[in-house]
Parts: structure tokens; sequence; C-alpha cells
């Protein structure tokens, strides 16, 4: 049974800085796609950042988050710079078991429970 835990999350003014992790058991990350996936309230689910043979970000945050991963932990971090309010939402980290389109939601077949960022104005 895969499980990820996400840790990493808080409450922080904008043009602050959080890194997010996330670590697998029951599997590493070095071979399938992971992403980190955010949901604000209202709104999708959305794919911000992946890694697999390569990276992903959503132009919404390019230039001001990092995906990254550290295969000795089995653990995937987010390093999110220049932080908005609107980048308040709950973060999900995602594993994926087939190689699929890595900035959607659908490719991903295990998720952590979340962890609320949220930036204050």
């Amino acid at each position: 049974q895969v499980q990820l835990v996400e840790s990493g999350g808080g409450l922080v003014q904008a043009g602050g800085s959080l890194r997010l992790s996330c670590t697998a058991s029951g599997r590493t990350f070095s071979s399938n796609p992971t992403a980190w996936s955010r949901q604000a309230p209202g709104k999708e689910r959305e794919v911000v950042a992946a890694i697999s043979w390569r990276t992903y970000y959503a132009d919404s945050v390019k230039g001001r988050f990092t995906i990254s991963g550290d295969n000795a932990k089995n653990t995937v971090y987010l390093q999110m710079n220049s932080l908005k309010p609107e980048d308040t939402a709950v973060y999900y980290c995602a594993a994926a078991t087939l190689v699929g389109s890595i900035y959607e939601n659908r490719t991903y077949d295990y998720w952590g429970q979340g962890t609320q960022v949220t930036v204050s104005s």
C-alpha cells in the first residue's frame, strides 16, 4: 500500500517562502511521475508542478515554484517563493503508477491528505 504524507504548509505573508515535503512509503519516486496539485475554495484542483523525465509548471507558478526529489529519502519537495494571496489553497502530493500527461490530475493514482497553505496580503 502506497502512502503519501505532506508537510510544510502554514501561514505566510505575501512575498514569503515555504517548502512543502512529500514522503512516500511503499514505493519510490524515482521512476514514476510525481506532482503537487492544489485546490482553492470554489475552484477545481490543478496540477501546479510535476516531475518525471521532465518537469512541468503551471503558468501561474512558473519562475516562483521549484519541484525536486531526493530518492535517498523517498521525498519530493515543492519550494515556493514570492508567494501571493492567490496561492492560498490546500496542496496535495500525488504519484502515478504509469506515465501519462503529468499536468493532468487524472494521471495520478495516489494522493496525500493535503496541507494548507495560506498567504496573507
